[in-house]
């Protein structure tokens, strides 16, 4: 039996979902801003996380369902500060108040990034990022620079990846700032600095992952303007994967983390050394393949020398053959050319003109001497010479009788 003074007993499934009632009716749709932390993506494709202030002094539990997860354009990850849409609920199980999370972004990005794409924009179109401005890296590099905070993880990323592969490899830093308001001619000053000792033969600069807004500091222009101006290549690796800054793209390689960027500077040693033995091999075989052909050489020089009596009379062979070819050359040189000779007479007595004489023709030649082949060219009047065998004849022409011709002849 109850009283009008006796409290009202819940039950406690019912004061849990009134609870939740209450908070959606109160609060409605709602956006709230925070850190991540504690960022998992279950098998499901849901989301759960905590949503902290940035001091620490409060925390929100949340969830976000596969559906609304599959519209992020982003990949949040904890520490970084977002901004958050969705319903303040009650979850029953455990009577924890939690958010149902409907949109997210990265808070404050919006402007960092318009700011962010019109200093590229302008950089580029000087020539800034050009990949023709890029250098090579040193093939194998005896001191590396690294410029980053002293008390960053990315430092000892970077010396740990050198020490593993390439412990041969000095590790100089120039420490700066890689957060905050200070940060920028800090790093601007170490960068320079590096260059000015010129003690190392590539530099790193380098910092953790974080937020658009905690990765400014290689988005200032000065700090970019320093890094393309570097007389040393200069390797950036800030943040993860997907994060790009501007100073990446003044850099002359820039790598995917600061683990990564250590593992480009320098070649592994293991490496080196393996590819050295196997020069060292292979210049040893080509060293032997020559030994043994110049030793037999040697053999059979030795072989020559040592039977000189042999080699004198294979030489006095050769000299006789060469002796009995010149001896018959010659007489058969000298009666081929006299046959022939013969011949080229025997032409010429065929072609000779007195000859032609002796059988009866005469040669007929008008007063300048040239040759009369038809009466044509004969005039009544006109005064001739005939050479016959024996002599000349003059004479003067008095008629001129062509043949008539024949029956037939056209």
């Amino acid at each position: 039996m109850t009283t009008a003074n006796t409290a009202r007993v819940w039950d406690v499934a019912v004061l849990v979902q009134a609870v939740g009632e209450a908070l959606q009716t109160r609060f409605g749709a709602v956006a709230v801003r925070g850190e991540l932390a504690g960022f998992t993506r279950a098998s499901s494709g849901h989301c759960y996380f905590n949503l902290r202030a940035p001091d620490g002094s409060a925390g929100l539990r949340c969830a976000m369902f596969r559906r609304a997860a599959g519209y992020l354009d982003f990949s949040p990850r904890d520490g970084q500060a977002v901004e958050l849409r969705g319903k303040l609920a009650v979850y029953e199980p455990r009577g924890e108040l939690q958010m149902i999370v409907e949109a997210m972004r990265p808070a404050g990005e919006g402007a960092l990034m318009e700011q962010f794409l019109r200093l590229k924009a302008r950089l580029e179109a000087e020539g800034l990022f050009d990949p023709d401005r890029k250098r090579p890296l040193p093939t194998f590099p005896r001191r590396v620079g690294v410029v980053t905070s002293l008390a960053a993880a990315a430092l000892h990323d970077v010396v740990t990846a050198l020490r593993r592969r390439a412990p041969h490899v000095e590790v100089i830093v120039y420490p700066a700032p890689v957060q905050g308001l200070d940060a920028p001619p800090l790093l601007v000053r170490a960068i320079a600095e590096a260059g000015q000792r010129r003690e190392v033969d590539t530099l790193i600069v380098c910092r953790g992952g974080g937020s658009l807004e905690d990765l400014w500091a290689f988005n200032d222009e000065a700090v970019v303007r320093a890094i393309a101006v570097s007389p040393i290549p200069v390797v950036c690796g800030v943040g993860h994967e997907t994060d790009f800054t501007l100073a990446d793209f003044a850099s002359d390689l820039r790598a995917p983390t600061p683990t990564a960027a250590a593992e480009l500077v320098a070649p592994e040693q293991a490496a080196c050394l393996a590819s050295l033995d196997q020069r060292q091999a292979q210049l040893r075989q080509a060293l032997q393949r020559r030994l043994d052909r110049e030793a037999q050489r040697l053999d059979r020089a030795a072989q020559r020398l040592s039977r000189p009596t042999e080699a004198l009379r294979q030489h006095q062979q050769r000299l006789a053959l060469l002796a009995q070819r010149h001896g018959t050359a010659l007489p058969r040189a000298l009666q081929q050319h006299r046959q022939r000779l013969d011949l080229l007479a025997a032409r010429l007595q065929a072609l000779d003109p007195a000859r032609v004489l002796q059988r009866g023709y005469a040669w007929v030649t008008d007063a300048e001497g040239r040759t009369l082949v038809s009466v044509a060219q004969v005039q009544p009047g006109a005064a001739l010479m005939a050479v016959l065998r024996d002599g000349r004849v003059r004479t003067t022409v008095t008629a001129v009788e062509p043949d008539q011709p024949h029956p037939g002849m056209v």
